[in-house]
């Protein structure tokens, strides 16, 4: 009983060091990014909708090689990194942003916009990867 209590404990300890190196990097990868996209004067964030629907991408092309395979990758890739670079929270205090603002109008829009390209580029991604011979 013992035994097993300290495996999975390591085991634990394991995943959280995973999900914690990915996310760092995930995170520093979602800075750069920034730094290379600005956004417009018109108030759009840019930066953080590139980084979303790019994000959205990789992980409809990720979970369809990692599927029915290793969870440490898994741990890894998309718990880690993808969610260190993904950004829907500051999607969400952008667009909370835009609406403060009276801007209901670019609110809407970078709703609707994030949304669509966001679940096209997970489809997009998994028919890529089903070229590969992966099925989800």
């Amino acid at each position: 009983m013992r035994g097993r209590l300290i495996t999975t404990s390591f085991m634990n300890l394991s995943n959280g060091i995973l999900v914690f190196l990915g996310g760092g990097t995930g995170a520093v990868l979602r800075y750069l990014l920034s730094l290379v996209i600005k956004s417009p004067a018109s108030g759009f964030p840019s930066s953080t909708f590139w980084v979303n629907v790019i994000g959205c991408f990789i992980i409809g092309c990720i979970f369809s090689f990692l599927h029915t395979g290793n969870q440490s990758l898994k741990l890894l890739c998309i718990v880690g990194l993808l969610g260190g670079f993904t950004t829907f929270s500051s999607f969400g205090i952008e667009t909370i942003r835009l609406f403060k603002l009276g801007d209901y109008r670019m609110a809407f829009f970078y709703i609707s916009l994030s949304n669509i390209c966001g679940l096209g580029a997970v489809y997009l991604g998994t028919k890529l990867s089903s070229f590969w011979g992966i099925k989800a």
